[in-house]
């Protein structure tokens, strides 16, 4: 019997244009548009990129009937014999998609290279889909890489003096190309985030983290929501960092008001870290 074989899990998608919920504009119909524009019929379309001319002729007529305007005419002669050209409008279309196209396949290689092998990938996948459920998300800089065989730290410097630590695989290090200097996004949930009074001696610098990859921002209180059992709280680290997390019934008595300094700690390991391009 044979063995089911596994293969790398890969994102796929295509890029389509609809009028209403009519589907018209797919990848194929578009890429028989631009044959005709080169080839100047619609049968020499059809053979270039594979097509019986009878599909072919299908999808240039449901083409000029959904999209609005007229796309194809057809200069001369009978159904099979005669030469077709594109309108300017379906000229314009063609090289909209076309850049459409490219842009979006772009887009698809970098969103791939998060790779489908970790929870903490399809969670950041889940944070850019759904991004109010993500409170903090941050744009830095690479600052430092500190590698391991397994694991490596990373320093992302986000304001003046303000940085966090984040833990991520070597290999997901390479698979984002992450290096000092080039731009990187993080994410943290909120409920990752734990929110307390600031400690009265020496509390730690904006972005400090100590060796256990304990990241310690300290704050104002810039906003605070209370149910019955947890405090919503934003702390303003600068005028370009604000982080959101919770504290716990344990602080219901503190004075943790609009205005007071906090502290809020998280863990590397907590950290997702993405790139944009």
């Amino acid at each position: 019997m044979m063995k089911n074989a596994h293969f790398p899990l890969e994102l796929s998608t295509t890029l389509s244009l609809r009028s209403g919920d009519q589907s018209w504009g797919t990848e194929r119909r578009m890429a028989l548009l631009a044959a005709i524009g080169t080839e100047g019929s619609i049968s020499a379309a059809a053979r270039k990129i594979g097509l019986s001319y009878k599909a072919a002729w299908d999808a240039v007529d449901m083409m000029n009937s959904l999209a609005g305007d007229l796309l194809v005419e057809r200069v001369t002669g009978g159904k099979r014999g005669g030469g077709a050209h594109l309108t300017r409008r379906a000229r314009e279309l063609v090289a909209w998609y076309q850049a459409a196209q490219a842009e979006h396949q772009r887009f698809m290689a970098a969103l791939a290279r998060f790779g489908p092998d970790g929870t903490r990938h399809l969670d950041l996948l889940h944070s850019m889909a759904l991004q109010t459920s993500a409170r903090n998300r941050y744009d830095g800089i690479v600052g430092a890489i500190e590698s391991g065989r397994i694991n490596d730290r990373i320093r992302l410097d986000l304001d003046e003096g303000i940085s966090l630590i984040a833990t991520l695989t070597h290999a997901s290090t390479e698979r984002l190309g992450l290096a000092e200097g080039r731009r990187a996004l993080a994410f943290l949930k909120a409920q990752a985030v734990r929110i307390g009074p600031a400690e009265p001696a020496a509390p730690p610098a904006p972005g400090a983290a100590d060796p256990e990859s304990l990241n310690r921002w300290t704050g104002r209180i810039g906003h605070r929501t209370d149910d019955d059992a947890l405090m919503e709280i934003s702390l303003d680290i600068s005028p370009r960092v604000r982080i959101t997390g919770l504290a716990g019934p344990q602080a219901q008595g503190s004075a943790l008001a609009p205005g007071d300094t906090a502290l809020a700690c998280f863990q590397a390991a907590d950290v997702l870290i993405g790139t944009a391009d």
